[in-house]
């Protein structure tokens, strides 16, 4: 151990590696944002000014609005609610306009898809349906036809 300590103090210290700094090569803002901060100091001002008369202005209306709400609350209230219902009267009946033209539309062009066939086309389909009608009869009646048959059979089979 004593070897080792004796080792450590032959040693030199760590050494900490400083860099010197080149001469003025610090960089400040661009000109570009200079010129921005310039820019928006004198407009982001004068809307916080704004903003602030326009707060002052609204505290002293309501200052002197408040007496007057209160005496006419009885009529203001009733007003206030009646035209809350005719906005939300008028917003309905418009969303309902609405709903009945956009169905409407959907009809039309149903309508339009259905009818824009040329003739010979609607012909063909028509002459199609009836035939298949025609069909679907002839075979109903050949099963009725059929069914009618074995119950004869069957009941005229018993009685002989």
């Amino acid at each position: 151990m004593a070897d080792r300590d004796r080792g450590d103090r032959d040693r030199p210290p760590h050494q900490l590696q400083v860099h010197p700094q080149k001469g003025g090569s610090r960089q400040g803002p661009s000109t570009s944002q200079v010129l921005a901060v310039i820019t928006l100091l004198p407009v982001s001002g004068t809307l916080l000014a704004l903003a602030g008369l326009i707060m002052a202005g609204s505290l002293i209306g309501l200052a002197l609005a408040t007496p007057l709400f209160l005496l006419f609350s009885p009529v203001l209230v009733p007003a206030a609610i009646l035209l809350g219902l005719a906005v939300t009267g008028f917003l309905s009946s418009g969303a309902m306009g609405l709903t009945g033209l956009s169905a409407l539309a959907r009809v039309v062009e149903y309508v339009q898809g259905v009818m824009g066939r040329s003739v010979p086309e609607q012909m063909e389909y028509a002459k199609r349906r009836m035939q298949d009608v025609a069909g679907y009869g002839g075979q109903k009646i050949k099963e009725v036809g059929q069914t009618i048959q074995s119950k004869a059979q069957q009941e005229g089979g018993g009685r002989t």
